[in-house]
C-alpha cells in the first residue's frame, strides 16, 4: 500500500496501514543496521552464514508501528529498531543491512519507493550470505485492499458476510494470478544478485482467528472472518510455492501464531487490532510478534 493511504488507514475506520506493529507471550518452538536496544534472549546455537546479512520487505518486515524507529532510516519507511531482523541480528552477534520499508511491494525491489530511497535489491551484494524478507501482502493492493473493503461494509451486517457477498473470489484470484508470479520473480532476483546467500522468506502471522472475530475491535463482520482467513492462507501458500520454486527457505508463521491474532487478549496477541492498538500502527505485529518471527527464523538457521 502506498504512503498516500497511510493517514486514511490509521483513522478511526482504519484497516491495514502498510503491510507488512508491546509485549506478549514468547513464541513457541518451530512447526529472526544496528542491534535492537531491547532484544530478547537468543539461542547461542543459532548460526548464520558468514558474510553480509540483508533484510528486505514490507511493513511487517520493517516492524512498522513498533517504536523506536531506526535513527537514520527514511521517515516514511517506519523501520523499527525492534523488528525481527534487528532481534535476529543481535542474537547472531552480527550487523544487518535493513532496507525494509512500510508499504513496499515487489516492484520496490527494482525501483525507488520514495524519493531518496534506493531500490531494495541495491542492498543485496555478491558477498551477501543471508537475506530475510516478508513481501507480497501489498502487491496489487490485494490483501490490504481486502481488509479495507471488508471493514467498509462490516457495519451494515456485522454478523453476516457482506464482504464475501460483494467480492467472491476476486481477491484470491489476484493472489494466485498476480502475487504468486511477482513474488517468484522477486525471490529469483535476490538469488541472482547473491547466488551464495541463504534466502529466507517469512509468511504472515494470523491477523484474525478462525471464526467469530471481535467486531468492532477488528471491523470485520463475523461471517467475513473465515473469508479473510482463507485469503491469508492463500497468500501464505502462494508465497510458500514461490519459495519452493526458487530454492528459498519458507518460514511458516501459521501454526505458531494461532491464538495470537488481533482478537486475542493483550497478553497473548502478536498483532494489534484496529481499535485499541498499543502500537502506533494497527493491524501489524507488535514487539512480541516481531520477536516471535525472529524465533522462527533463528530456528531454521539451526
Amino acid at each position: 500500500m502506498r504512503w498516500r493511504r497511510v493517514l486514511v488507514a490509521v483513522s478511526a475506520g482504519a484497516v491495514l496501514v502498510v503491510a507488512g506493529c508491546s509485549s506478549g507471550s514468547p513464541a513457541p518452538g518451530p512447526t529472526g543496521s544496528s542491534p535492537s536496544r531491547t532484544g530478547p534472549s537468543t539461542s547461542a546455537s543459532a548460526v548464520a552464514p558468514e558474510g553480509g546479512y540483508v533484510n528486505l520487505g514490507d511493513s511487517f518486515s520493517a516492524g512498522t508501528g513498533v517504536t523506536p524507529t531506526v535513527d537514520d532510516s527514511p521517515v516514511f519507511c517506519l523501520r523499527s529498531q525492534r523488528n525481527f531482523a534487528h532481534v535476529l541480528a543481535e542474537g547472531l552477534g552480527r550487523p544487518v543491512v535493513d532496507v525494509s520499508c512500510g508499504g513496499a511491494d515487489t516492484t520496490d525491489f527494482t525501483r525507488s519507493q520514495f524519493y531518496g530511497v534506493a531500490p531494495q535489491l541495491d542492498a543485496v551484494k555478491a558477498d551477501t550470505r543471508l537475506v530475510t524478507l516478508m513481501i507480497g501482502g501489498n502487491d496489487s493492493d490485494v490483501y490490504a485492499g481486502a481488509i479495507r473493503a471488508c471493514s467498509d461494509v462490516a457495519a451494515a451486517d456485522p454478523t453476516g458476510s457482506p464482504c464475501q457477498a460483494a467480492n467472491g473470489s476476486r481477491f484470491t484470484d489476484i493472489v494466485t494470478g498476480r502475487t504468486g508470479p511477482d513474488v517468484t520473480a522477486a525471490l529469483r532476483a535476490v538469488h541472482e544478485r547473491a547466488p551464495q546467500a541463504r534466502v529466507i522468506v517469512v509468511g504472515y502471522p494470523w491477523l484474525l482467528p478462525p471464526s467469530g472475530g471481535c467486531y468492532p475491535t477488528m471491523r470485520v463482520a463475523a461471517g467475513d472472518v473465515p473469508y479473510l482467513r482463507d485469503l491469508q492462507s492463500t497468500l501464505n501458500a502462494t508465497i510458500a510455492d514461490a519459495a519452493r520454486e526458487t530454492g528459498t527457505t519458507f518460514v511458516d508463521m501459521s501454526r505458531v501464531s494461532e491464538g495470537h491474532d488481533a482478537c486475542s487478549g493483550e497478553a497473548d496477541r502478536w498483532v494489534e487490532p484496529q481499535v485499541g492498538a498499543r502500537t502506533t500502527v494497527p493491524v501489524h505485529p507488535n514487539a512480541a510478534g516481531q520477536r516471535a518471527i525472529a524465533d522462527q527464523v533463528r530456528a531454521v538457521l539451526g
